[in-house]
């Protein structure tokens, strides 16, 4: 048997190894081509050159080699497409794995209006207190405050002071937990997506989801 040299590991059996000694595979086709037993060096794509007998005293050796390599044509196959396909991307010792990416669909970044509005969710229900800072009773601008707190942001307390803060926005942009301003600056509520605001309206009525109505907007204003 001649040397050989392979240019990358392989998974292929040993008996298929062996038969590659005596044999080349077409990888363009994936056919199996017989092999002549004047060859001298060989490549086989995928596995590397090798160094081959020659003379009539190896043709049975050849004849057996063309058979195992016929006999195992699809693990073969299989293997030089294994290889074929791009590499996973190097990473060097101690580098984190790559983050999702935070925009993909069902993934949001979680933002300090997002936070907040989240707190002012649990608070559905709770009943309307003129002054209510909570935990249990709010008014408008008392019920954003705290949800803003839960979130590590200080506002202040009035409708009026909270319409100064953090950047405008507009209507079309809004996005869950932008502060809208109603009423001609008289109400606070946190817009909640889909259309939706999340507020204290008035006394007699609890914390809950409204509709928003465009034409009462007079700022809307996000805290970064």
């Amino acid at each position: 048997m001649g040397k050989h040299s392979l240019q990358r590991e392989s998974r292929v059996p040993n008996s298929v190894k062996g038969a590659l000694v005596f044999g080349a595979v077409a990888a363009s086709t994936g056919a199996m081509p017989a092999i002549s037993a004047q060859a001298a060096t060989i490549n086989v794509p995928g596995f590397g050159n090798f160094d081959v007998p020659v003379g009539p005293e190896y043709d049975q050796q050849v004849a057996q080699a063309n058979q195992a390599l016929a006999d195992h044509a699809d693990e073969i196959k299989g293997v030089q497409q294994a290889m074929a396909a791009p590499a996973p991307q190097a990473m060097l010792p101690g580098q984190p794995a790559p983050a999702p990416n935070a925009m993909a669909p069902g993934l949001l970044e979680q933002t300090n209006g997002m936070a907040a509005l989240d707190a002012a969710r649990t608070k559905i229900g709770a009943q309307y207190v003129w002054g209510g800072n909570g935990p249990n009773g709010f008014d408008c601008s008392g019920l954003v405050k705290w949800a803003y707190k839960q979130a590590g942001i200080e506002l202040p307390r009035t409708s009026f002071e909270q319409s100064h803060v953090g950047q405008p926005v507009a209507f079309q942009d809004l996005k869950p937990g932008d502060l809208v301003i109603q009423n001609g600056g008289g109400h606070v509520a946190m817009y909640a997506g889909d259309g939706q605001i999340l507020h204290a309206p008035q006394a007699g009525d609890p914390v809950e989801y409204s509709n928003l109505n465009p034409d009462s907007i007079v700022t809307a204003r996000r805290v970064n």
